[in-house]
């Protein structure tokens, strides 16, 4: 899915706070918005190659955002929005059937990303998009987050009321051998996934094809919850 019109190429700098970035261009030094709040301590490291889009609003204060980094051989799409986008695109195919799909729809307090009907069947979906990798292991998150445990207690919820529950994992690279929640970072939230999973929530993750301007879901990638 082209996410982006217009990219260009530069060197990460620095990360000043969580909203902004310097990145070194053929233009000389751009103070660009970075579109992942999280820490991305392993991506954002000085020296790495980055890609920025350029924005269609003259009248913004930052005319790019951050967009994807590189790892080694690794692409990886860190826009916080993209996930999204990708798997809105990809639910009818991974949903077959589907007679209607919505977005953002709220169950109770909570505000998920989609609502799905099969027919009779009615689904509940959050994505969450995986930027973390670690010698070929997709983790989440990369910093607490009481956000994602509050969606995986409303999808059982969910369930419980007899609805569809889904938590679909939307890895933004190519190449990793499996997923694992990041126990390290955050124990709760890896103890709620597995609460969530022997309650009825189904766990899917998928890897994404990367390019500069794109991001694709690709391919199922296996879930290792213990």
């Amino acid at each position: 899915m082209k996410l982006y019109d217009e990219i260009i190429y530069g060197e990460y700098i620095c990360r000043p706070n969580r909203f902004i970035a310097r990145v070194k261009t053929e233009f000389g030094m751009e103070i660009c918005h970075v579109k992942n709040t999280g820490r991305c301590r392993e991506l954002l490291v000085p020296g790495a190659q980055v890609t920025l889009a350029v924005g269609k609003n003259p009248e913004r204060k930052t005319r790019c955002d951050l967009v994807a980094v590189k790892k080694g051989d690794l692409y990886i799409n860190m826009d916080s929005q993209a996930p999204n986008l990708t798997a809105g695109e990809a639910l009818p195919n991974l949903f077959p059937g589907l007679t209607l799909l919505r977005p953002e729809t709220c169950y109770g307090e909570s505000r998920l990303d989609f609502y799905l009907e099969q027919g009779d069947k009615k689904t509940f979906l959050e994505v969450k998009g995986v930027t973390l990798e670690e010698s070929g292991v997709a983790y989440f998150p990369d910093a607490p987050t009481e956000r994602g445990i509050k969606h995986l207690k409303t999808l059982e919820s969910c369930k419980k009321e007899g609805y569809g529950a889904v938590l679909l994992l939307v890895i933004q690279m190519k190449g990793v051998r499996r997923f694992e929640p990041n126990r390290k970072t955050h124990p709760a939230f890896a103890d709620a996934l597995l609460h969530a999973s022997r309650a009825g929530v189904q766990i899917m993750a998928y890897d994404c094809d990367v390019a500069p301007d794109s991001m694709t879901l690709s391919d199922p990638v296996p879930v290792l919850l213990e």
